[in-house]
């Protein structure tokens, strides 16, 4: 499946279908999952990136197991919005996970997304640095997972 523009994702959805937030980083690849009404994301779990085809294998069961219709892949772009190295592994990777899988994807600009769920960790959870490290990664797929279903949502009040 081919990557979209994040606002035309939804409507590609079979109803009754969850999003897969996705936060890949070098070592871990942190996974939220929305409910079905595509309005709240919760952590999932944290998966050791590893080889490409055995990831494959444990997404497609996170897949077939949660009733996921699509991806949101976060995007590293730069402080300054620019697409460097570290954004084209990304959207290389969201691409090819996308196509193995056979689910339409969007990337989301995922900017310090990992520090804000740190700094929350440390400042109103109180956790340690084990405890962070143990669960940032699923909480960063969520935090930009839930960026992605506010922006897109289509029943927005008017404000």
């Amino acid at each position: 499946m081919a990557l979209f523009n994040p606002h035309d994702l939804r409507p590609l959805l079979p109803p009754g279908t969850r999003l897969l937030g996705v936060d890949p980083g070098k070592r871990q690849i942190g996974l939220a999952l929305s409910d079905v009404s595509l309005t709240l994301a919760s952590p999932l779990l944290t998966l050791k990136r590893g080889k490409m085809a055995q990831n494959v294998v444990e997404l497609e069961n996170l897949v077939h197991r949660h009733g996921i219709g699509g991806l949101v892949v976060g995007l590293p772009l730069s402080l300054d919005g620019d697409f460097g190295p570290a954004a084209r592994a990304a959207h290389d990777w969201g691409g090819d996970i996308a196509e193995r899988l056979g689910l339409p994807c969007a990337l989301w600009d995922e900017r310090l997304s990992s520090s804000a769920v740190n700094r929350f960790l440390i400042q109103e959870a109180d956790a340690s640095r084990a405890k962070r490290a143990e669960v940032v990664d699923k909480m960063a797929a969520a935090y930009i997972l839930q960026a992605f279903l506010d922006a897109t949502a289509t029943d927005k009040p008017n404000i």
